[in-house]
């Protein structure tokens, strides 16, 4: 592999202005007054991927955002790799925010990143950490060190849902058959620490109304007489979890995934450091599900969070109104063993439950996930830990994170592969937030060490 990380050492300059062309490009898929540029970021991802040395690269239409495929067959007995990414990003807003514009991308030296961090929207999340692969792809290809079949599918609609995916996938499944997934799109643990990701939490995502009067009411004639919905919604809410950070919800936990002590043990070697965590986001002191520790609260554990509450007048001035209608939208991350479908189900049942019997409530679901958890005992996971190991030059650990990669479950139930989530951000890249960041330490490190997963894996296959 020394000829590949010669070539890599040699371009780096190229690399990082390449993906600054990339990001230069406002692939905001959420917005249709978007939608040339997102089409236009495809023509580019598919430009890169035939520069690299890919075959068959294709633009491939779906409903929505199009699919851009591309593949490198060199033996067929030989293992496949599958790359996912995704080529939209996020809306910049509030741009008031931005330090410099969102899709101008620079290069500034911060505490954390001395040797530099490409600012830009999408830096992270994740086209630079999708580009690592196709770089990485190129240098093997070029020092002629390709140990696997290789095959790419960057997709333009993750942001919004990644809604045309799974036609795509099944319609397709034969095209995309492998023997393992590998994505970028997840964090390290930080710099000093590397992490491979082994677990994601699902999600059930809800929307609650609840309607009280037929129309918006004097507060002076009617207040003290009628119910509020505001106010009724407020109480929920606040009854879905109790004291002891437990979510309330009749069988919430029915399905919950009990972790054991051993693995316990083991995810806790992670540096947690509560006063850091506290400082980073400005808080005096933490909260969470008593007898877990946070990061196990933000891993191995379900979660409930109301994520906006809205309803009366919130303009300028004041109109003394009592609501005729409030409404919230509700988040709950989930761990292994529970599904989307149940625990939407069981909200739904439990939010009625609690309901005055002077209002009307109506649970709208919105989009799901499963959650994921790659057994450390796979090769894939081996390839994974020994390529990041060899790059870094220290240990590298398991993690369970917080998030939801709906995409992860889905690719397993059709093409029956495992993702390796290998991503390089750190979770202080602001992705979704104004100046989102990717080091250039991350960026240079994920590139050197996919080759190695790559050796690794058809080592670990033979």
């Amino acid at each position: 592999m020394s000829e590949t990380q010669n070539y890599i050492q040699e371009h780096k300059q190229r690399f990082l202005d390449e993906l600054c062309d990339l990001l230069k490009i406002a692939s905001i898929s959420a917005d249709p007054a978007y939608s040339k540029e997102v089409l236009s970021c495809a023509e580019m991802v598919a430009k890169h991927l035939t520069e690299a040395g890919a075959e068959q690269v294709e633009i491939c239409n779906t409903k929505g955002y199009p699919i851009v495929y591309g593949e490198k067959i060199i033996d067929p007995k030989l293992p496949t790799v599958l790359i996912y990414g995704h080529y939209d990003v996020q809306p910049p807003d509030p741009l008031e925010l931005w330090e410099s514009g969102p899709f101008e991308p620079v290069v500034k030296t911060t505490p954390l990143h001395p040797e530099g961090a490409v600012f830009a929207r999408g830096s992270a999340d994740d086209k630079g950490q999708f580009f690592m692969h196709v770089k990485a792809f190129e240098a093997m290809i070029k020092s002629h060190t390709l140990p696997c079949n290789v095959k790419f599918i960057i997709e333009g609609e993750e942001e919004v849902g990644s809604v045309s995916l799974g036609d795509w996938i099944t319609a397709n499944k034969e095209k995309l058959k492998n023997d393992v997934i590998l994505i970028s799109d997840t964090h390290i643990y930080s710099k000093e620490q590397p992490t491979v990701t082994t677990g994601l939490r699902g999600l059930s995502y809800v929307e609650v109304e609840v309607e009280g009067p037929n129309r918006d009411l004097h507060s002076g004639l009617y207040g003290g007489a009628v119910p509020n919905p505001l106010h009724v919604l407020s109480r929920m809410i606040s009854q879905l979890i109790d004291e002891e950070g437990k979510i309330t919800i009749d069988g919430f936990y029915d399905n919950v995934e009990e972790v054991s002590p051993e693995e316990r043990v083991e995810m806790n070697k992670l540096k947690d450091d509560p006063e850091g965590f506290k400082q980073s986001i400005g808080l005096k002191d933490t909260e969470g599900e008593r007898g877990y520790t946070t990061l196990e609260r933000t891993s191995i554990r379900p979660t409930l969070d109301a994520n906006g509450i809205w309803g009366g007048y919130i303009g300028e001035g004041a109109k003394t109104v009592i609501p005729s209608k409030a409404f919230a939208k509700i988040s709950m991350r989930l761990v292994p063993y529970q599904t989307p479908e149940e625990i939407t189900e069981k909200f739904s049942r439990y939010f009625h439950k609690i309901a005055p019997k002077n209002v009307t409530i109506k649970v709208t679901p919105h989009h799901g996930g499963m959650p994921y958890v790659l057994p450390i005992d796979t090769d894939e996971y081996k390839a994974a830990k020994m390529a990041m190991e060899k790059a870094f030059g220290t240990e590298v650990l398991p993690y369970r994170s917080g998030g939801s990669i709906p995409i992860t479950s889905l690719f397993e139930q059709v093409l029956g592969s495992k993702s390796v989530l290998m991503g390089f951000g750190l979770d202080s890249d602001a992705i979704h937030s104004p100046n989102e960041h990717y080091g250039l330490f991350n960026f240079y490190k994920g590139i050197e060490s996919i080759p190695y997963f790559f050796q690794y894996y058809a080592e670990l296959k033979k």
